[in-house]
This record gives C-alpha cells, sequence and structure tokens, in this order.
C-alpha cells in the first residue's frame, strides 16, 4: 500500500546546528514563517524537522536539507535569516551555482 501526503516534502535542518548557532532562533522562525507562505493551493505547509548531526559541522551555518537535495547529494548552509529564502529555493531543486 502507498500513502501519499497532502503535505510538501519536509526541509530538514540539523538540531546540533541551530543549538550552536547564534542566529539559530531567528532561522528557525524565518524558515517556518516561509514554508506557510510559500504554500500551493490544495497543501498544507512543509513541516520543518529537526535531525540528528549531518556530519558536516560548518562553524558559522546551519545545515538544511530535503529529500530531493539529499538525492542529490547536496546540503545548504544558511548563516542568516535573510539566505531562508534563497536557501528553500535551492532545496527546492533550482540548482545552485
Amino acid at each position: 500500500m502507498i500513502a501519499r501526503s497532502r503535505r510538501a516534502a519536509p526541509v530538514l535542518v540539523c538540531r546540533k546546528c541551530l543549538k550552536r548557532s547564534d542566529e539559530g532562533r531567528d532561522v528557525r522562525r524565518a524558515l517556518k514563517s516561509e514554508l506557510k507562505a510559500s504554500k500551493r493551493d490544495g497543501t498544507k505547509p512543509a513541516k520543518l524537522v529537526m535531525t540528528g548531526c549531518f556530519g558536516l559541522c560548518p562553524k558559522n551555518s546551519i545545515v538544511l536539507a530535503s529529500g530531493a537535495s539529499l538525492t542529490r547529494q547536496e546540503y545548504v548552509l544558511v548563516a542568516d535569516r535573510d539566505q531562508v529564502p534563497r536557501a528553500l529555493a535551492l532545496l527546492d531543486g533550482e540548482r545552485g551555482e
């Protein structure tokens, strides 16, 4: 049996990075509000899912991922809340350079 969600794919964020970062609280709030604002008609907004360590451990950034980005073996690093909209666009499948 296959079940399909009525919700957009979740965004994964490293709990350890959020806790360590000075901007962690602001980035988390920005992520949640951007996910709510970007919901499509007929679907629920994507969930923000806290995960364990991805093993990258950047000094001043927070690691984000999605199912699509993990398939491409890509992670997105966010240092502050201003980078959140671009990060979510990259997670959706837009290729960064």
